[in-house]
């Protein structure tokens, strides 16, 4: 893809962090990096990832709206591959010619979505976080899917105020903000990067322990490299949260025969389902409301929730620009 854009005119620049814009006329004038470079152009596209945080924060600090968007958060679910593998299959041993199973699972608890997000047959538990201090773990299936575990996201939908109440729980009241969801999905990351005493470990429980409030005396292997230690997450998740998980796993063990069970791990926090902050756009021009020649796009501006969907909203927006 670089060789590609290359050819056709375009140039790639490495380490080259975005640190100020320059607004003028309602436009962006040129934008600058870190190492002072300035850069100028007819439209730009801002397409980050979810957790650019510190592009959302120079947005605010430049008073360029920005919204607070409702996004999920939960935990990473991890059972033998062969359980899911026999409640999919309805077999005691799979066939080598089926591939590892997957699932999808979704339950309403007490009026609150909990669904599972970016399951991974085969897969690998792994660290995503990306600020010091932070604990946050992703999945993924190597192209064999041959790990001997399965992994999912397991998520509850959080809005805005969820995020002031649980402030105010605390006994720490903050004002509405658009980084409102971000700094709630910081303080639960922080929580948990100190529950698991630091160098990343992840506070984890059985499946079957968190549902009924124990402490797990022992946990199962984990494909979790950092590593596990056993510790009530309760105390890393909002009370609404760990609440709504304990009512969706019972209800999805209804679902798949053998999911709920002591041999899957709970391991604390999946927090990156997607962006906590939307930034706007016209339906039509696809540009900010403020400034004509900007045009958010993908994950991080809050208008796609994976790889596809990303790459789909770019391209909507390259062959817009195309046609100026």
């Amino acid at each position: 893809m670089r060789e590609q854009l290359i050819a056709c005119g375009g140039e790639i620049h490495f380490e080259k962090k975005l640190t100020d814009l320059q607004v003028m006329n309602g436009q962006i004038e040129s934008i600058i990096t870190a190492d002072g470079t300035k850069f100028k152009a007819d439209a730009y596209i801002l397409a980050t990832g979810h957790s650019a945080r510190d592009i959302f924060q120079l947005l605010h600090q430049k008073n360029i709206s920005i919204e607070a968007k409702p996004f999920a958060l939960g935990v990473r679910i991890e059972h033998p591959q062969q359980i899911i593998d026999a409640a999919q299959y309805h077999c005691s041993i799979r066939d080598s010619d089926l591939p590892p199973a997957a699932y999808s699972l979704v339950e309403q608890i007490n009026g609150r979505g909990v669904f599972s997000f970016c399951m991974c047959p085969g897969g690998i538990i792994a660290p995503a976080a990306t600020d010091p201090g932070e604990l946050v773990v992703n999945g993924w299936s190597p192209s064999k899917r041959n790990n001997p575990y399965a992994n999912s996201g397991m998520v509850v939908q959080v809005s805005e105020n969820d995020a002031l109440n649980y402030f105010k729980q605390l006994g720490k009241p903050i004002d509405s903000s658009p980084l409102l969801l971000m700094q709630f999905q910081q303080a639960i990351e922080q929580k948990a990067f100190n529950a698991g005493g630091g160098k990343f470990v992840a506070p984890a429980v059985r499946m079957a322990d968190f549902c009924n409030n124990k402490f797990s005396a022992s946990l199962p292997s984990c494909s979790y490299l950092p590593g596990i230690v056993a510790q009530d997450i309760r105390n890393v998740l909002p009370s609404f949260v760990y609440k709504s998980l304990q009512g969706g796993f019972e209800s999805f063990g209804k679902k798949m025969r053998g999911y709920f069970t002591n041999e899957a791990v709970v391991v604390a926090t999946e927090s990156r389902t997607s962006s906590p902050v939307r930034i706007p756009r016209s339906a039509d021009t696809l540009t900010h409301p403020q400034l004509s020649n900007l045009y958010p796009c993908g994950e991080g501006a809050g208008y796609a929730g994976g790889i596809v969907s990303a790459a789909m909203d770019g391209q909507k927006i390259a062959q817009l620009i195309a046609l100026l």
